[in-house]
């Protein structure tokens, strides 16, 4: 038997339309949908005509519900964790869960949606000026670059990105 796949839903932040086709296809295609609020995300799946099931998953029952997913995940079963809005993981439940994939060989798949930050900035007259430098690394910080970072730091208008782990493609 082949294990299942965890994936990690962005939904939208404020209005429902700024979610993805691919996000929209994963939550009806998944066997199981983990949700940081059930009630909040039926608002969504309402919305679209998803009756995909739901169970909580949130920082009150994190530790008991990251057992059960897992082993469902072990059995072949598709999971798809969405928080309240936005990105799984950002300020939100998911990294028990992620961590004991990752640990035992699990597939974990990140599914994209809208990114408030970057629309945010992206229209002109905005707040920020165009074009926008964007600078990223991981998390491995030098004495070097924490000095280049900090002179960057000083840059009018620039944004930041700093990745937990290494991003390998």
């Amino acid at each position: 038997m082949t294990q299942g796949t965890l994936y990690l839903v962005a939904t939208p932040i404020g209005n429902l339309e700024d979610i993805s086709q691919r996000a929209l296809r994963v939550l009806q295609e998944a066997d199981l949908i983990a949700c940081e609020d059930t009630r909040h995300t039926s608002r969504l799946l309402m919305h679209y005509g998803i009756d995909t099931p739901r169970k909580s998953y949130h920082e009150f029952n994190e530790e008991k519900r990251t057992e059960q997913f897992l082993q469902q995940l072990r059995e072949g079963m598709q999971i798809a964790l969405v928080s309240d809005s936005g990105t799984p993981l950002v300020s939100d439940p998911g990294y028990d869960i992620v961590f004991a994939c990752r640990r035992e060989g699990i597939r974990v798949v990140p599914v994209p949606g809208a990114s408030a930050a970057v629309a945010a900035v992206s229209f002109p007259g905005g707040w920020m000026p165009l074009p926008l430098p964007v600078w990223a690394w991981a998390r491995v910080q030098t004495t070097g670059n924490r000095a280049t970072t900090a002179a960057k730091a000083n840059t009018q208008g620039s944004f930041f990105l700093a990745f937990i782990f290494r991003i390998v493609i």
